[in-house]
Order: C-alpha cells, then sequence, then structure tokens
C-alpha cells in the first residue's frame, strides 16, 4: 500500500515537472536546492526572476523559521510595513496574487509572503519554502469546511503521504516546487531558533538562475 501511495505521489509530481521551462538554484548554507517555477503564475515567477538577475538575492539569509512549518528568506515583514508608514504617500509595490487550486501547499512549495491585505497580494521580495507536517482525512475534511475548498484525490495523496499546510491555501500564491534538495531543506528547518523565530547560526543562502542546458540536464532520465 505504501509502494502505490508513493508511486501515485511520484507520478503526479514528474508531470508536474515536465510542463515548466524556468527553474533556479538555493545555494544555502545547508546544500543546494533546484527549485522549479510554475508557468502558470507568470507574474510570480517573472518577478523573482528579474529580482535574482538584479542581484537582490545574492547575498540572503533564513531569517525565520519555524519548524514543521515554513522556512523564510527576503526582506522581513516589519522592515517592509516600516517603510510603508515612513512614506505613506508611495505604498509599497506589491504582485497580485495568482492563487491557482492545483497549486498547494505541499512539502516542498515555494510561497510568496504577503501581509494581511485583503487582496492577497504578495510582498516582491519575501519567500518561504514549505515544511509542514502529514495530514489525515479528517484534518483535510476540516480544512475544505473552514475555507470553503475542495481537495482533490491527488492532493490528498500527497498531503497525507509528503505532508504540507493545506490551511494556507488559497490564501497565499504558491509559485514553485523544489525538485531537487529537499533533504537540505528539511534540513534547514530544523536548525535551532531564538524566541523570534530566527536562526541562532546565519543561514545564508544566493539565487541563481538555471541555463537552458542546465535545465536540459535536470530533465534527463
Amino acid at each position: 500500500m505504501r509502494l502505490l501511495t508513493l508511486t501515485i505521489v511520484l507520478s503526479f509530481l514528474c508531470c508536474t515537472v515536465k510542463a515548466q521551462t524556468n527553474y533556479i538554484r538555493l545555494s544555502t548554507s545547508k546544500g543546494e536546492i533546484l527549485i522549479m517555477l510554475y508557468d502558470e503564475t507568470p507574474k510570480h515567477r517573472d518577478n523573482l526572476i528579474k529580482m535574482v538577475k538584479n542581484g537582490l538575492f545574492k547575498d540572503q539569509e533564513f531569517n525565520r523559521v519555524i519548524k514543521n512549518f515554513v522556512s523564510q528568506g527576503g526582506e522581513l515583514d516589519d522592515t517592509i510595513l516600516t517603510r510603508e508608514k515612513l512614506h505613506p504617500q508611495s505604498p509599497i509595490e506589491r504582485l497580485e496574487a495568482e492563487i491557482r487550486p492545483n497549486l498547494f501547499h505541499k512539502k516542498g512549495a515555494l510561497g510568496a509572503g504577503r501581509n494581511d491585505n485583503p487582496e492577497k497580494s504578495s510582498y516582491l521580495d519575501q519567500i518561504y519554502l514549505v515544511e509542514g507536517k502529514k495530514q489525515t482525512d479528517a484534518e483535510l475534511d476540516e480544512q475544505e469546511v473552514k475555507k470553503g475548498i475542495k481537495f482533490s484525490t491527488k492532493q490528498r495523496q500527497v498531503y497525507k503521504s509528503i505532508g504540507g499546510i493545506p490551511r494556507l491555501d488559497n490564501d497565499y500564491t504558491v509559485f514553485g516546487e523544489i525538485v531537487k534538495g529537499l533533504d537540505i531543506a528539511q534540513t534547514i528547518n530544523r536548525v535551532d531558533t531564538d524566541t523570534n523565530a530566527r536562526p541562532l547560526k546565519k543561514e545564508s543562502f544566493e539565487i541563481s538562475v538555471l541555463s537552458k542546458k542546465e535545465i536540459k540536464a535536470i530533465a534527463k532520465p
């Protein structure tokens, strides 16, 4: 039964990977993580690629790590909102939400951070990697009722077998997923932190965009 479940999940993930055209590399203090960016979320995909090429993610760190939840990097909420308060005439630019029912918060998903705005629009320079935990059918049923959404059979299989954070679905934009280095992301999520969820030891990362040649190499069996 476990083998059947794993086969279904891997089949689902592989189908997703083949459809995408852009990948990034997170070179972290714990190792390398490769992430596929979804074509279904072009604004978030293009914004991240632009930010990377402009050098924004050259010297970054995971500055908020919540075990079994997320590992967040980029600019912190407090810094962004403080700048916005200081210059109310020039509100901070945000990205229009690109929430898709089939792109969900499974373990290894890449999401865009945001504040509590009604449009659910994202910050330009804050990202997070989903860790989460395995879900039960009862927990998924509860989230469906609370959020007024419906998980597909495939989504349920993924949430029950590898885990994630279904309570974030339909509220935050998911725009990519880890295709290599899930164990590295998990290691980062387990580091020791202070009371503000900041790692006690700096966990740095740098993002680069993969070339077409590198992407082809990933696609090879």
